[in-house]
């Protein structure tokens, strides 16, 4: 790594050097140095060298276990004593989990209900008995707010996802071993947000010891709550997210987060739900690394900045691997989705036999595959329709499929430009 003048400090001020490498130093007796890897895969597909911070190799599966302990394991013993609470879609709750148990310190998490349930099997895990889980809300932020209460009721202390300087200082940490472990020097980094905890820590640390490297930090598209603060330069709270990325999916970033966030991204970008759920089998059907949705925000991203880090060096920090298996079908549907590769109808076929024989025959090209078919017959009807999903093997087929149609007369509507009806049917 090259050595560069530190750079004056603004609101980055609060994410100190010192500070930092105390919580590295605090956390060896629990947190995983991650490696660092270069991607073949990834390199030859843009052009440039890819590596991957493998944050999903923690013993908790994500890198939020070093804020949590850093914060906790400073604790006076009185505070201790009280016992300590916070709110968490998955794996903040298990860095505190983990954290009480190894610790000895009561604890009481609040996760919201759509947390999967692999997540929530984790938590109890890690717990070892030390914490009272409690299931209530329907997002991050309808959680935050019960555990806020329960804490002002009962004295405990909260222990914040994002929001903190000591859990951001242990989050930098993350940024440390990075530049500890490069091999040349760092062109970009791309960094997943969800409160802005990790972006803030890294990005705060890389300004100050690499400030050429270009940051990018990551959202997903359905929960843009840091680039609408951007946008309107103060924290915001979105009145409603897509959940789908529930590592990442919060309605408010934090003051602290938001502001350093501002000075240190280069750029904050977004990523759609499809896109991440193709990136989440194709890194593991090409490298067998098993990512959750906010995990591989870093990734995803890249298609949109491959004509600038053609021949660059980039580390992406795969933030997490808490992925529950149930939902391999729900990413591969709106993967192919998102590919152009599946499509959905509403079909009127006449009510008489040899109907659907003779759809398959004019309609469906040689690769195309009938993968949803829903019909009920209508009594004393001439026409009865049929929802029905066509998955292709190309993007270049659709057109193709939609000219069909028309060429024989076959009356059609067209679901997936139409969410609303197309989530009621399918």
């Amino acid at each position: 790594m090259n050595n560069h003048t530190k750079p004056e400090l603004g609101g980055m001020a609060t994410v100190q050097l010192d500070r930092i490498q105390e919580a590295s130093v605090n956390q060896k007796a629990i947190v995983t140095h991650t490696p660092l890897m270069e991607n073949l895969n990834l390199s030859r597909r843009y052009g440039a060298r890819i590596w991957l911070k493998r944050e999903d190799l923690q013993v908790v599966r994500s890198y939020k276990i070093r804020g949590a302990y850093n914060k906790i394991s400073n604790l006076s013993a009185e505070e201790r004593k009280r016992g300590i609470v916070c709110a968490s879609a998955g794996n903040h709750a298990q860095g505190v989990a983990y954290t009480c148990a190894k610790l000895g310190i009561p604890g009481c998490i609040f996760m919201p209900c759509p947390t999967p349930k692999q997540k929530i099997r984790q938590v109890e895990f890690f717990a070892d008995g030390k914490v009272e889980i409690i299931i209530k809300g329907d997002s991050y932020d309808d959680a935050h707010a019960q555990a806020v209460d329960h804490c002002e009721s009962t004295g405990k202390v909260f222990v914040p996802p994002f929001d903190d300087p000591m859990i951001i200082e242990g989050q930098a940490t993350v940024g440390l071993e990075i530049l500890a472990d490069a091999q040349a020097p760092i062109d970009y980094l791309t960094v997943p947000i969800g409160g802005g905890g990790l972006a803030a820590g890294v990005g705060a640390y890389f300004k100050q010891l690499s400030p050429h490297t270009k940051i990018i930090g990551v959202e997903p598209s359905g929960a843009p709550a840091m680039k609408e603060s951007f946008n309107q330069g103060k924290v915001v709270c979105l009145d409603t997210i897509d959940k789908f990325v529930d590592g990442a999916a919060v309605k408010q970033v934090g003051e602290l987060t938001f502001s350093i966030c501002r000075e240190v991204l280069d750029d904050l970008l977004l990523v759609p739900e499809g896109r991440i759920c193709t990136e989440i089998l194709t890194l593991y059907n090409e490298d067998a690394i098993v990512v959750e949705p906010a995990g591989v925000l870093s990734v995803a991203v890249l298609h949109d900045l491959k004509d600038e880090i053609r021949g660059k060096n980039v580390v992406c920090v795969l933030s997490g691997s808490n992925n529950d298996i149930t939902r391999t079908e729900e990413i591969k549907e709106r993967s192919l989705l998102y590919e152009g590769l599946k499509h959905y109808f509403i079909v009127r076929f006449p009510q008489r036999a040899g109907a659907l024989r003779e759809f398959l025959a004019k309609v469906l090209g040689p690769t195309d595959d009938i993968a949803y078919f829903e019909y009920s017959k209508k009594n004393s009807r001439e026409m009865g329709p049929a929802v029905i999903g066509i998955e292709l093997q190309s993007r270049d087929d659709f057109e193709p499929l939609l000219k069909k149609l028309e060429e024989h007369s076959i009356p059609y509507v067209y679901l997936n430009d139409k969410p609303d009806l197309f989530h009621f049917l399918v």
